[in-house]
């Protein structure tokens, strides 16, 4: 099972990711998020890493601002966390492929809320509902998805943590697991914001992608 990291802002700890099987590293270029990527990544170490899928996080941002920092960094991928449009997602999905993050709550209706955005993304993301934007650390009713005929990948955020690993084996196998492309884990694997517990990531990759 793939997993992505989010939140990463430390050079020595995205050299270890790609090595100890993670397929995915997030950054943040949101400067209100306490894991804002600039605060402790430049633009040029993350051109230069080439051994994981880099993937940029943008809320609300210009369609010049993303397209210059996919360039400038070379990202692979990049996750749209705020408010934008289906245009916009187009636009951008007409250079890089585009996963659209959906923060969900008890009473949403996922397949509605997908509708408008499945021809201009390439794959969502399914979050926890929360004040502003972002991760709030905290899990969703993943049952919410089970119904849900989603007909893109997608991946599951949202307060993930250590011990939720046969939980998500158990997820994978049902019907919508066919579409699960990756897990996003980030603050419950942290030891101060943006500072991953790499011992922690580690084993939570090896005990995902374990038999037993």
């Amino acid at each position: 099972m793939r997993v992505k990291v989010c939140g990463m802002t430390m050079p020595e700890q995205l050299e270890q990711l790609g090595p100890m099987g993670v397929t995915f590293a997030g950054f943040i270029f949101y400067p209100k998020s306490q894991r804002y990527v600039f605060k402790g990544l430049t633009t040029s170490q993350i051109r230069k890493e080439n051994s994981i899928n880099k993937v940029g996080v943008f809320v609300n941002a210009s369609i010049e601002e993303v397209l210059h920092m996919v360039d400038e960094c070379r990202l692979h991928m990049v996750q749209l966390h705020g408010d934008e449009t289906p245009k916009y997602c187009e636009k951008i999905a007409d250079y890089v492929s585009v996963v659209k993050a959906f923060r969900v709550s008890e009473n949403d209706n996922i397949e509605w809320m997908v509708q408008s955005y499945m021809d201009v993304c390439d794959m969502f993301m399914f979050d926890t509902m929360g004040a502003g934007y972002g991760g709030t650390g905290k899990k969703f009713n993943w049952n919410m998805l089970k119904e849900a005929n989603i007909g893109k990948p997608f991946f599951l955020s949202g307060g993930i943590e250590p011990g939720d690993e046969q939980e998500l084996k158990e997820f994978a196998t049902l019907p919508v697991g066919k579409a699960l492309f990756s897990v996003d884990i980030n603050s419950k694997f942290e030891i101060s914001p943006g500072i991953k517990d790499m011992a922690k990531v580690k084993q939570f990759v090896t005990r995902l992608n374990s038999r037993y």
